[in-house]
């Protein structure tokens, strides 16, 4: 287990729960499903001895696992160990599913993970939201939903919760975006306007990508700050293996850290913001290009042909990424800088003046930057497996709603 999933998944799991011994149970099948789901398949035998449990307690607790739908059996171990052969004990393939969403300036997106961590069902709608009332773009999120579910249920799994990434400030009540500006929304009750009877949580975009690359990333520390960009650029501070929120939940507003204070209007109602130097609009306009749908394999595609005007761009829009990073790293010593969304598809060009201008800039030792291997998914795979995390952390109470 890596973070405290309290932050981030469906209202109800992860509470703590009580010392007794109904807390003492719930916590110890929560103890097998992470086990199994970590290092899995194993025997009951295998889960005993990790979690230093009996193998009687283990195989009540294993059982009832099954009986739920959560875990599976599937046959003997493998021949040529010692002793008789334990039942290999795997997540199940079915049951529970996490469901996440995500709205984009420019697309909605919906994905179900099962609890394997695998991607089931995926819908994406390319759609400009800019300017749009929330009502509608919701009522689309929601009839993607609805499709994602109903594949996922032909394949026998069922919706845990839904968690919806979205790009811009939320309320502590994971339901209200406070401001979303790239979006022109302000103070919007998703819960109110998603009509949805599942356990729901909404979260930013940055905050669900920052989540995804601890979970899913390769070797990634458990103290980064991880930049996400799409027109926006957001940030999420991991530190010890949580997300740091800050008082009102607003902690990572990168973009809107100003690096040219009398620099162009941002929509956030500042000037001069990260925004306006390295967000793909930003970018595109200063190499001379028209807004597309694959705005990054656009700028991909002409800076890996020696475009130097979309290089130029680039290499501006990193050293405006240094500026606005240098700031952060000084404050929070991070261990690393995760670059990830639609940067991850351009690092070749914004690492070199990016890396530079944090070298020059960082008081103490330099701060080595990677790319994600994630990219653009990240935030919508955060969202999912929050609620599959949720499952694992509580699977008692996920069982009880089965």
């Amino acid at each position: 287990m890596t973070a405290p999933l309290h932050e981030v998944h469906p209202a109800g799991a992860g509470r703590a729960l009580p010392d007794t011994q109904q807390g003492m149970r719930r916590r110890n099948l929560a103890r097998v499903m992470h086990t199994v789901s970590a290092d899995g398949p194993l025997s009951r035998a295998a889960v005993a001895s990790r979690i230093k449990l009996t193998r009687a307690a283990v195989s009540t607790l294993v059982d009832e696992l099954i009986r739920a739908g959560l875990l599976e059996e599937l046959g003997p171990e493998r021949p040529g160990r010692v002793g008789r052969p334990g039942s290999a004990l795997a997540v199940s393939a079915h049951g529970p599913a996490g469901i996440g969403a995500e709205v984009g300036v420019d697309h909605l997106a919906v994905c179900a993970v099962d609890l394997r961590g695998e991607v089931r069902a995926r819908a994406v709608r390319h759609v400009a939201n800019r300017g749009r009332a929330a009502g509608p773009v919701l009522a689309e999120l929601g009839a993607l939903v609805d499709q994602v579910v109903a594949e996922a249920g032909g394949e026998g799994l069922w919706p845990a919760g839904l968690a919806v990434a979205v790009p811009g400030l939320v309320a502590r009540d994971a339901r209200t975006v406070v401001r979303a500006p790239n979006l022109e929304w302000r103070d919007t009750d998703v819960g109110e306007l998603l009509a949805t009877d599942l356990p729901l949580t909404v979260g930013n975009e940055a905050n669900f990508g920052a989540l995804a690359e601890l979970w899913l990333g390769d070797g990634t520390p458990q103290d980064f700050l991880h930049v996400s960009a799409e027109i926006g650029i957001g940030a999420a501070v991991v530190v010890d293996g949580s997300l740091l929120h800050g008082t009102r939940g607003f902690a990572g507003e990168l973009g809107h850290v100003p690096v040219q204070p009398e620099g162009p209007a941002c929509a956030c109602g500042g000037r001069g913001c990260l925004e306006q130097y390295a967000g793909e609009e930003a970018v595109l306009r200063a190499a001379g290009l028209e807004p597309g749908e694959d705005r990054v394999g656009l700028l991909a595609e002409r800076a890996a042909a020696g475009d130097e005007d979309v290089r130029g761009a680039l290499r501006d829009a990193g050293t405006a990424l240094g500026i606005a990073l240098t700031g952060a790293v000084n404050l929070l010593d991070p261990r690393t800088v995760v670059l990830g969304g639609a940067l991850a598809g351009l690092a070749p060009w914004l690492l070199p003046s990016l890396e530079s201008e944090l070298d020059r800039r960082t008081a103490g030792p330099a701060c080595p930057v990677s790319v994600s291997r994630l990219g653009p998914e990240g935030p919508l795979l955060g969202a999912a497996h929050a609620v599959v995390r949720a499952v694992l952390d509580d699977p008692a109470s996920v069982a009880q709603r089965a």
